[in-house]
Parts: structure tokens; sequence; C-alpha cells
């Protein structure tokens, strides 16, 4: 349980400092990052389930990229207000979490 407190946490530490760092990204505070973080997680989960795990951007594929992208993307539409992303910011975003969890694994996290 505190395993998944933390991994949250960092999730939405993760959020802000790729909306500081992407044009065309923002997040609503730390309140929005961690609210956009459990969306992220839950859309991600199911996309996973739905899409196999050749989709998940643990396979750091373009397939997994392109989820990626396309699930931060929707968060917006489920959270309004929490985030703001364009496509071009969602595809970035997509690629500097992929280079975060290259470096710091998930299972770390």
């Amino acid at each position: 349980m505190i395993r998944t407190i933390i991994r949250f946490l960092v999730s939405a530490i993760v959020l802000m400092l790729v909306s500081w760092l992407i044009p065309g990204m923002s997040v609503a505070g730390f309140t929005g990052a961690l609210i956009a973080a459990l969306v992220i997680a839950a859309i991600g989960w199911v996309a996973e389930k739905a899409l196999g795990t050749g989709a998940s951007p643990q396979a750091r594929g373009l397939i997994g990229f392109l989820v990626a992208a396309a699930v931060i993307y929707l968060t917006q539409f489920i959270v309004p207000g929490s985030i703001s992303v364009s496509i071009l910011g969602a595809l970035l975003a997509s690629l500097v979490i992929g280079l975060v969890d290259a470096i710091v694994p998930t299972n770390l996290r």
C-alpha cells in the first residue's frame, strides 16, 4: 500500500516536471498532477488489458509510445482543469516520461 502511494506521488512529481519542460502541456499544481497520475494509471491499465502488454509503455516500442501519448492526451478530457495538453505536448511528454522510466525503472518507484 505504501509502495503504491509513493509510486503515485513520484508520478505526480514527474508530471509536474514534464509540464514545466514541455511546451503544450500544463498541470494545475500538485493536486492536479496527482489526480492526472491516478487517471493516467487507470487508463493505462485499461489500455494494457485491452491491447495486451505490447501496448504498455514498458514495452518501449512505437506502439507503447503512441499508447502512452494517447493516454496522456485523453486524460485532459476525463479530468478537465487538472491537466491540459496538445497532441504534440502529449507526444513529447510520452517521450520524456519514457526516458525517465528507462533511467528509474517502474519497479523501483
